[in-house]
């Protein structure tokens, strides 16, 4: 119903920068809540950053001064800035988008997630 393309990630030196993208694309549907995960070799999948329809963002502890996470609605995509990356961002990174579709009369509640990319910082 909604699927999401990320762009891709990189590898990239310790202080370095990187932007990923994630656009969702379907039919009849809106988004509310936008974020971004990413889950490293041997850990589980961790909350990096959210922000919601109205721009309101939220940010894990390690990322927080770091990670700027923004929304184009026209676009309907997402963006995570990131900056001053350290080794210990080296991690697959997932978009997750939530909100609503329309199948025929039927409005419904949806969430999808993107394939995700890699971002390897090296040290």
């Amino acid at each position: 119903q909604v699927q999401l393309v990320e762009s891709a990630g990189g590898l990239v030196q310790a202080g370095g920068s990187l932007r990923l993208s994630c656009a969702a694309s379907g039919t009849r549907f809106s988004i509310n809540d936008m974020g971004w995960y990413r889950q490293a070799p041997g850990k589980e999948r961790e909350l990096v950053a959210t922000i919601t329809q109205g721009g309101s963002t939220d940010y894990a502890d390690s990322v927080k001064g770091r990670f700027t996470i923004s929304r184009d609605n026209a676009k309907n995509t997402v963006y995570l800035q990131m900056n001053s990356l350290k080794s210990e961002d080296t991690a697959v990174y997932y978009c997750h988008v939530d909100g609503r579709v329309t199948h025929g009369i039927v409005l419904r509640r949806y969430d999808s997630w993107g394939q995700g990319t890699q971002v390897t910082v090296s040290s």
